[in-house]
C-alpha cells in the first residue's frame, strides 16, 4: 500500500523501516515509545530552544540522539555532519516545494558512513518504485512516488535530512556546532532503538522558511517534477 504521508510534527511523515535492528529492546516490561522530533503544532523557536538542553550533560554513557540537518544533505555532506558519531539509520526526504512526500526511516548497513548513507538512498529508491507499482495509475500519488523513485536513485540526492546517532551527552555541543546541522535532540538514557518514534524537524520549517514557524501539515499543491 502507498504510504499517503500526512507530515505533522515537523511535518510528522508516516515512516518505513528497512533493514536490521540489532538493538535490544528497552527496558523490561516498557512498551512506550519515545518521541525525538517535535511535537504537533510546536513553535520551531521553542522546539530548537527546548532540545539545546542536555540532562546529564557529563555522563560519559553514549546515547541516541538525532541530528537534524539546517537542509537536504548529500551522503558526503551528511557523512561531514555527523563526523564521529556512529551512525543508525537515516531519514530520508525528497524535497519537492509544497509538495507532500514521504519520509523514510532507513536503518544503515554496516559501512563507512558515507558509503552507508548512498545504500539508504537506493533503499528509500526502492520503496518509492513499490509506491509507484501499487499507485493507482495517473494519479498524483504516483507521479509523486515517481518522482521521489527518480530522484533517490541519484547517488548524490540531497535527500537526508535526519540522522539518528550513538553520543555521549558530552559530545553533543560539538555535534551540534558542525556545519550542517541544525539540531541534536538525545533519547531518555537507556532508550532502544526498538522504542524511538522519530519524526525530525524538516529544513523547510521554521521563522523565514517556506512553512513557517509551526510544526503543522505541509501542503500539497504544488506541481510535481516530470521524471523521464
Amino acid at each position: 500500500m502507498l504510504l499517503v504521508v500526512v507530515l505533522v510534527t515537523a511535518w510528522a511523515a508516516g515512516t518505513q523501516r528497512s533493514g536490521p535492528d540489532a538493538t535490544a529492546a528497552g527496558p523490561a516490561g516498557s512498551t512506550d515509545a519515545v518521541r525525538l522530533g517535535p511535537e504537533p503544532g510546536e513553535d520551531v523557536t521553542a522546539y530548537l530552544a527546548r532540545v539545546a538542553v542536555v540532562p546529564d550533560a557529563t555522563d560519559p554513557t553514549p546515547r541516541l540522539a538525532l541530528v537534524q540537518f539546517d537542509a537536504g544533505l548529500t551522503p558526503a555532506a551528511a557523512a561531514a555532519a555527523v563526523g564521529n558519531a556512529p551512525a543508525l539509520s537515516a531519514v530520508v526526504r525528497v524535497p519537492i516545494p509544497r509538495v507532500q512526500t514521504a519520509l523514510r526511516d532507513v536503518d544503515l548497513q554496516p559501512a563507512p558512513p558515507e558509503a552507508a548513507f548512498r545504500a539508504a538512498l537506493t533503499t528509500a529508491a526502492g520503496q518509492a518504485g513499490q509506491d509507484v507499482v501499487v499507485a493507482p495509475a495517473g494519479t498524483r500519488r504516483a507521479a509523486v512516488a515517481a518522482a521521489e523513485a527518480a530522484a533517490l536513485g541519484r547517488p548524490d540526492c540531497g535527500c537526508l535530512v535526519a540522522v539518528v546517532v550513538r553520543v555521549p551527552p558530552a559530545d553533543v555541543a560539538a555535534l551540534r556546532a558542525r556545519p550542517g546541522v541544525r539540531a541534536v535532540q538525545v533519547a531518555p538514557p537507556g532508550t532502544a532503538r526498538t522504542r524511538l518514534a522519530v519524526s525530525p524537524l524538516l529544513p523547510d520549517q521554521g521563522p523565514g522558511r517556506p512553512d513557517g514557524p509551526v510544526v503543522g501539515p505541509v501542503p500539497d499543491d504544488g506541481s510535481v517534477p516530470p521524471t523521464g
